[in-house]
């Protein structure tokens, strides 16, 4: 085996089956690669934050990481935002990174960087193999890495002369560090806090908000009367009818500080204690309140399901019957649109078990509403706040769950960053309807621009922050990139166009131009 062979091997052993790929010349031994290994699935993106987001969207549905394939430092660094994305996810990604032979690296070429630097920005591991020999054993402890708990971004960076160099064996399957068990007096802390019948609340965030997980804090929040609160991004959201609801805290500051006005304790479920998402002039950047206490019950390590069950037990919460979201539909919408008929009409179609990655931003305040009592769906948002990350989340999602429909909902402004995901999806065939809010706007720019206390905008400065004087045309570009699309100008229209796009398979884009809100 030369190094690239036997890397393929790692990876396939270690259940590391798909690869989102932008390769370039330094890369091309591990393309040849591919077709040495029947069970691997290499899928190609045009754009590295195509890739790097598709990896994240893979690893939250699957459970498991999927890899990148990158060229060098540049293609690295074009696709570091949705990196920095799934890092706030804690997902894991292997990240292969191409670098030049190692002779040939003293000469200095265009294309020579540091990459391991730019790697570390979003990488806790971050390695460069020295040899064809030591290929395998890096492969796996990089799997072993970003497999970890929680999961992390793992970055492998391949020199082309190890990955055509022969002599290669693969390594040996990683093991996987199981979470850890949370001591007992942490449960009987939290136990106590929950006791003393103040106001409380669990803050859920990770993998306290998958379905299993929200039950039984809904039983402990049942038997201690404490509130059910979820963190503003999550990485992925079970809800939908017979899922407890949880209260997701809001985006802006000053709503999140009403949501969290008066509590008296908040226990943390795999979830940081809540802060603004950016500084303003006069205001406080951590958002708990005066006199709370906060218990951190379960760090991202640890063991959530075994902490609930045993925090259930410390409060007798077994014989408490969690409430559920009951079936509920919201009617179709009818009329001009607006951005919340738009959510309305997702709510009345959206099909069993489909996936949503939701980066409506502004535009989708009101989506949470009319899907409470929808079919059995997750959610999908934007964990890092680096906008672009819908679309490729999208695609990811849907490579992991081939069963299932997928919709990404995005804004205008944000799809631009990632557009070329469409045409990842037209030639991969995937079930995607790509739902486009434009209203022409940078909408949460113009919201920020006030908020964050700036001189009365001019016209240079609301330039910045217009996408309207050249529309942007996204059923001519989603044609264009291969995907079936149209624009719809009314309620009736909308609801007749994701009706078909739920019958077809494969991918449809439906553009919606809706007012901005008023926020």
């Amino acid at each position: 085996m030369n190094g690239a062979q036997a890397l393929m091997r790692t990876l396939v052993d270690a259940g590391v089956t798909t690869c989102f790929t932008n390769p370039g010349t330094s890369e091309m031994h591990f393309v040849a690669a591919l077709d040495s290994e029947p069970n691997m699935r290499a899928v190609l993106a045009l754009f590295e934050g195509v890739a790097t987001g598709a990896a994240d969207g893979y690893a939250r549905m699957a459970d498991r990481p999927a890899a990148t394939l990158l060229h060098l430092g540049c293609g690295l660094g074009n696709g570091l935002a949705n990196l920095h994305n799934a890092r706030k996810a804690k997902v894991p990604v292997i990240n292969i990174v191409g670098d030049h032979a190692t002779h040939h690296v003293p000469y200095d070429t265009q294309l020579q960087s540091d990459i391991e630097t730019v790697a570390r920005n979003v990488s806790p591991w971050v390695r460069t193999s020295r040899s064809a020999q030591e290929l395998g054993r890096d492969a796996a402890e990089a799997i072993e890495a970003a497999h970890g708990s929680p999961g992390q971004v793992a970055t492998l960076i391949l020199p082309a002369d190890v990955s055509w160099n022969e002599g290669a064996e693969p390594g040996a399957p990683p093991s996987v560090t199981p979470p850890s068990a949370v001591p007992a007096t942490s449960i009987a802390g939290g136990a106590a806090a929950l006791a003393v019948r103040q106001k409380t609340a669990l803050l859920l965030g990770g993998r306290a908000l998958r379905a299993d997980a929200l039950r039984l804090a809904a039983r402990i929040a049942g038997a201690t009367g404490a509130t059910l609160l979820g963190e503003v991004f999550p990485t992925r959201w079970e809800r939908g009818a017979g899922v407890p609801q949880v209260q997701r805290l809001a985006y802006l500051a000053e709503f999140a500080a009403t949501q969290l006005e008066g509590f008296d304790h908040l226990l943390l479920v795999d979830a940081k204690a809540p802060v603004s998402f950016f500084a303003y002039p006069g205001k406080e950047s951590c958002l708990v309140p005066d006199g709370c206490e906060v218990h951190e019950l379960v760090a991202p390590t640890d063991d959530i399901q075994g902490t609930l069950q045993a925090l259930a037990d410390a409060v007798d919460a077994w014989e408490v019957q969690p409430p559920v979201a009951r079936p509920f539909r919201p009617d179709k919408p009818t009329g001009p649109l607006t951005a919340d008929k738009v959510c309305q009409a997702i709510g009345a179609v959206l099909p069993e078990h489909a996936i949503i990655s939701d980066e409506s931003n502004t535009l989708g305040l009101s989506l949470t509403a009319h899907t409470a009592g929808a079919p059995r769906h997750d959610v999908l948002t934007l964990t890092g706040g680096a906008i672009g990350q819908g679309l490729p989340v999208a695609v990811g999602a849907a490579v992991a769950c081939p069963d299932r429909p997928v919709f990404a909902l995005e804004g205008d402004g944000s799809a631009m960053y990632t557009i070329q995901s469409l045409w990842t999806m037209a030639r991969e065939r995937l079930d995607i309807t790509v739902v486009i809010f434009n209203n022409r706007s940078y909408a949460i720019l113009n919201l920020e621009l006030q908020r964050v206390g700036a001189e009365a905008a001019g016209p240079k400065a609301k330039a910045q922050l217009d996408l309207g004087d050249t529309h942007l045309d996204f059923v001519q570009i989603g044609e264009g990139f291969g995907v079936p699309s149209v624009r719809v100008d009314t309620a009736a229209e909308l609801n007749e166009a994701l009706e078909r796009a739920i019958a077809e398979p494969g991918p449809h884009l439906v553009e919606v131009v809706v007012p901005t809100l008023a926020l």
